[in-house]
């Protein structure tokens, strides 16, 4: 055997000698979460139930685990799944892995709409469907639509729908053609959200490896020349299809703040 005993202790030994650059606190939560997967336990099994002893097989999928993340695939990957603002949704190739950072930008929209209302939303770019999701579940009674362009994220969606059992309606539209917002009627939504591709093409070479092998371009990257384009082909529609006092919220680069306020005021937007 390549552990020295099929223990969890014997486990995590054999990912901090063959993983060395990740932290016992990655590994003991990385070791933790496969070993949920792999014996279909809950977090409360899994403290309940120890100690482990695994089968062969499950210690061929532990050395699996750990090929991958040699190759720098991401954890949520190899798992299939990620946690976001509290629902469990699948993550693989087909779309962005969702990150904490947009869950601040839920948080900023949960405390900014009224839970009152039935709101009209919509999530442009929606990726993996994480941010609409999110809304579906502060916001039960608004009709949201999760809008994306990629075929492989538009099936990743469908399946999150499945996967949460939250109800959104989900659309393939290309948000940088203004033909693909003719059948929306003007005034009609009260908040529109977009998380777009936003990194210059000249940044590339300062990404991970974990980013660029296994996340898909289209979701990521902008010309150099044209960094906002997303920002401003829906603001301008945003402008027309949102009711009076409603909100646009969008996450953004960190180093083109002002050039995406500047966008955003041109379209009369304010706040």
């Amino acid at each position: 055997m390549f552990v020295a005993k099929n223990d969890l202790e014997s486990v995590k030994k054999y990912f901090q000698k063959n993983l060395p650059h990740f932290s016992s606190t990655e590994i003991n939560v990385m070791v933790k979460y496969l070993t949920i997967k792999r014996l279909k336990l809950n977090e409360a099994d899994y403290m309940i139930q120890q100690p482990f002893l695994f089968s062969e097989s499950d210690l061929l999928f532990f050395r699996d685990a750990v090929k991958r993340l040699r190759k720098n695939e991401p954890f949520q990957h190899i798992i299939g799944e990620v946690e976001f603002y509290g629902l469990l949704l699948k993550s693989d190739k087909r779309a962005l892995i969702p990150r904490p950072e947009t869950e601040e930008l839920v948080d900023w929209m949960a405390s900014s709409l009224d839970k009152n209302k039935n709101l009209q939303i919509a999530d442009l770019c929606a990726g993996s469907g994480c941010i609409a999701f999110a809304l579906k579940s502060i916001f039960p009674n608004a009709k949201v639509k999760a809008i994306e362009l990629s075929s492989g994220a538009l099936s990743l969606i469908n399946e999150n729908c499945e996967k949460t059992n939250l109800q959104i309606e989900v659309l393939q539209m290309d948000v940088l053609s203004k033909l693909s917002f003719e059948k929306m009627d003007d005034n009609s939504f009260d908040c529109w959200v977009s998380n777009p591709p936003y990194i210059p093409v000249r940044d590339k070479e300062k990404m991970h490896k974990n980013v660029l092998d296994f996340e898909p371009e289209m979701a990521l990257f902008v010309a150099n020349d044209d960094a906002l384009i997303f920002y401003e082909r829906i603001s301008e529609q945003a402008s027309e299809k949102l009711k009076n006092e409603g909100w646009i919220f969008f996450e953004i680069h960190e180093d083109l703040a002002l050039e995406t306020i500047a966008v955003l005021e041109r379209y009369k937007f304010v706040n």
